[in-house]
């Protein structure tokens, strides 16, 4: 049946209106599980404890949790005296967990603060005020209580202090992009003196009114008398007055990261001038006012981009200065894919004019006063390339101590979270500066000598480094790795020297670790595959027994027998072995139906042994295997936890590798599963909505059908963070653009579509679908739906959106797959 276009348009935008009339008809399912159950969340799930950290005491864990079913979640804390004695070997088992009352949350120390070299006493901000908490008293103490926002306290003591009323306890904090001391001898100090704008300029005479000035002291003692008392009495007031700290000013730009060095001599800061890019809107249809709402939202890739110089204030000499990056390595160097569009147009210059934009993080401050040393992590705005450098505050030299260059995008683990966020870097001691890099095509441990400039590994193997922290006194490393195989989180110890990496959790699955204050016990939030997050605790040693604090799933899902999927792999048509978790009836009949699911982000891991953040798709995929279907998820191309070569695999081809790994893992399906070829559906959510786009209009022969789920359909029209890193930006790569968006694709569609969207999605916006819609219609395609969802973003919040959004994928499946 042919539509015509005033049909398709009308049905393209109101068919997701009407999801209160619920499917047309009812679909069969022999699952005991239903879609609107599982669409509940976390409300049919349980919600499982977060936000985990610990008491001062080192016995007590504080988290977040709502076993109750109330509204909102609340403070929990448990006591683990007990705990590790007691027989917790069945879930009933469970120690007393207390509800944290308002009152005494107002009243408690935050979480996070500064502690004083000894420990006794932690600096920290809560509700915009600065307060020192006696750890032995168990008392804290208010240093401000003003309007204004007091935050980001730390300790600058010579020596430990018996009381929090010492002389040599000083606390420094930021106020209104400056920096504060407070000690009990002396008040507050204001030490620096940063101002927007600019000097004002001292009003000069004019060339006429300057010589009657000086023709009327030239004439009239009195007049020269009047004026020298006056500058007299000036200079008396001036040398009367404190010393005050430099004004900085620092134009129309932005100021940040202010930081002081630890002999408190320089400070350093970063300059930011804003660019100012159109920004995206996008329109809220239901509000509570019945006015339509728009929000303002993200610009698109390619915008102009903020830039960023590093200052240093040398408070010492008075004076400050700006970083010079001119001279650092590659600094001058053309990523290589612009040599794609100069061909045949002589000879390539392969060297910018001026030096590449980069951004400042850090400093990393080392503690040997009084000759404090700072490194500092610098980053090209393109990504290709970090230098490490160790920068001498006093005259701003740079020392290069490592460089790193990526043809596609400098990533991974402790290396980069886009430009926002710097990498995992720190002190051991005073010669050694340990750091992550992706080296060796993994994200391992690495340290450098500030002297000699020798970069030494701490570790090395084909698996990754998640997190890395020094302990206490600097002597280990604890560490989050996937050493025993990607599909697994642990915990280790090893020596800050490197050596063995000594394994600490034995659970198969994922072990989220908070170390309490005196390093003797892990407070664990520990989930399996087919079990949600738990909260565990046991000692920090080798060999001790991890013992369940908490039981959060509800009784109905504790009724069904969820299954853990087995994690195979498959080889792909270029000859990699590509992992994937498969879920696959116990009665498997020949010929069945499969669906393929796509995770999203890209670079995002969900092929693991551990509670998946897409615990509702979990629970979907046993319905589907409950009705037949066997399905299969597949950590593609890009995806997280594979190293360097994986995640970059992508690179100016987004549905290139990662689209073949799907129509591999199909071919896996038919050839070794004995999956009915005519009958392999695919579905997935934001990179994973994209993927299947992609599928849907280049892989028609392998999928009969697709769900895309806020699908990105146009990378240049998505964000520039994430965009650019993988395709560079429109302008300098239309090549990259067009292989990779399915908008140019769509004429390739020929199996059925659904497309689900948000229309409040602030991420990828629901202009997105809209231009694909009228692409479709302008090519006359007809087999294709379009549900729209009026109150939901990106991530949906309401159990009715998830339900219908569902609903309507699972009919798709059963009308299309099922057959007669």
């Amino acid at each position: 049946m042919k539509y015509n276009h005033l049909t398709i348009l009308f049905k393209t935008l109101f068919i997701g209106f009407v999801s209160t009339l619920g499917m047309a008809q009812s679909v069969p399912n022999a699952s005991s599980l239903s879609i609107p159950q599982i669409m509940q969340g976390e409300r049919f799930v349980g919600f499982s404890p977060d936000d985990i950290y610990w008491g001062e005491d080192s016995k007590t864990i504080y988290f977040s949790w709502n076993p109750k079913m109330r509204p909102t979640r609340s403070l929990h804390q448990v006591n683990i005296e007990n705990i590790l004695s007691a027989d917790t070997t069945t879930s009933a088992a469970t120690p007393p967990i207390d509800t944290v009352a308002w009152a005494s949350q107002r009243i408690m120390p935050s979480p996070y603060g500064h502690y004083s070299k000894d420990r006794k006493f932690k600096v920290y901000e809560k509700n915009g005020d600065i307060f020192i908490y006696d750890v032995d008293a168990d008392t804290s103490y208010a240093i401000t209580n003003t309007i204004e926002r007091e935050d980001r306290p730390r300790f600058f003591s010579d020596n430990n202090a018996s009381s929090f009323l010492d002389k040599g306890l000083r606390v420094v904090y930021h106020k209104n992009n400056n920096l504060y001391i407070w000690d009990r001898s002396g008040g507050t100090t204001q030490i620096t003196n940063f101002k927007k704008g600019k000097k004002k300029a001292k009003k000069k005479l004019s060339e006429q009114d300057q010589w009657l000035q000086d023709d009327q002291l030239a004439n009239f003692d009195i007049l020269r008398q009047r004026k020298t008392m006056r500058d007299l009495q000036k200079d008396q007031r001036d040398s009367l007055r404190p010393k005050r700290p430099l004004e900085i000013y620092y134009g129309q730009k932005s100021i940040g990261n202010i930081r002081l060095s630890p002999d408190m001599r320089f400070v350093t800061f970063r300059l930011t001038q804003r660019a100012k890019p159109n920004r995206t809107k996008v329109p809220d249809f239901v509000t509570e006012k019945g006015y339509l709402n728009d929000i303002n939202a993200r610009p698109k890739v390619g915008h102009p981009q903020n830039t960023y110089e590093m200052g240093i204030y040398d408070r010492q000499r008075d004076t400050f200065y700006i970083l010079d990056i001119k001279e650092l390595a590659n600094m001058y160097n053309k990523p290589a894919f612009l040599k794609d569009y100069h061909k045949g147009e002589g000879e390539y210059n392969a060297k910018y004019n001026e030096p590449r934009a980069v951004i400042f993080h850090g400093p990393v401050f080392s503690e040997d006063r009084p000759n404090s040393r700072a490194v500092v992590e610098i980053k090209a705005l393109d990504n290709k390339d970090r230098w490490i450098v160790l920068v001498d505050l006093a005259s701003g030299k740079m020392d290069l101590l490592d460089h790193q260059h990526d043809a596609a995008w400098i990533g991974g683990p402790g290396i980069s979270g886009w430009n926002g966020v710097g990498g995992n870097i720190g002190w051991i001691d005073d010669e050694r500066v340990y750091f992550q890099s992706e080296k060796t095509g993994y994200s391992h441990l690495y340290t450098v000598n500030v002297a000699t400039k020798e970069v030494q590994p701490l570790t090395s193997g084909k698996f990754e480094i998640i997190n890395a922290q020094l302990s206490q006194d600097h002597t280990y490393f604890y560490i989050t790795s996937n050493k025993e195989n990607p599909h697994e989180h642990h915990f280790y110890k090893m020596p800050s020297n490197g050596g063995a990496m000594l394994q600490l959790t034995q659970k198969v699955g994922n072990h989220q670790v908070r170390i309490s204050p005196d390093e003797k016990y892990l407070a664990i939030r520990y989930s399996y595959s087919n079990q949600p997050w738990e909260l565990y605790v046991m000692e920090n040693k080798q060999g001790a027994k991890m013992q369940r604090v908490t039981t959060s799933t509800t009784q109905a899902f504790d009724d069904y027998s969820w299954r853990v999927p087995e994690i195979i792999r498959f080889k792909a048509s270029d000859g990699v072995e590509v992992p994937a978790r498969l879920y696959r009836p116990k009665a498997a009949k020949p010929n069945a139906p499969a669906v393929i699911f796509v995770h999203g982000a890209g670079y995002l891991q969900n092929v693991h042994s551990w509670w998946s953040s897409y615990y509702r798709e979990y629970m979907f995929h046993n319905l589907l295997v409950d009705n037949g279907y066997t399905v299969l998820d597949i950590d593609y191309r890009a995806s997280n936890g594979y190293g360097r070569d994986w995640r970059t695999a992508i690179y100016r081809h987004m549905g290139s590798k990662d689209l073949s790994d799907q129509v591999d893992g199909a071919k896996y399906l038919v050839e070794t599963l004995d999956i009915d070829a005519n009958r392999i559906g695919i579905y997935g959510g934001s990179y994973g909505g994209f993927i299947t786009l992609m599928a849907m209009f280049n892989a028609p022969e392998t999928f009969k059908c697709g769900a895309a789920l806020r699908s990105v359909t146009d990378w240049a029209h998505y964000n520039h963070p994430y965009t650019s890193n993988i395709l560079n930006t429109p302008v300098e790569d239309s090549i990259a653009y067009h292989q990779s968006s399915p908008i140019y694709f769509a004429e390739g569609l020929q199996g059925h579509l659904l497309i689900l969207h948000g229309m409040v999605d602030a991420n990828v916006q629901f202009q997105d679908v809209v231009r694909l819609s009228q692409r479709l219609i302008e090519l006359e395609k007809d087999n294709w739906e379009f549900a729209v969802f009026p109150m939901e973003g990106h991530g949906f919040r309401e159990p009715s959106s998830w339900a219908d959004e569902y609903k309507r994928i699972y009919k798709l499946f059963q009308s299309q797959l099922v057959g007669d």
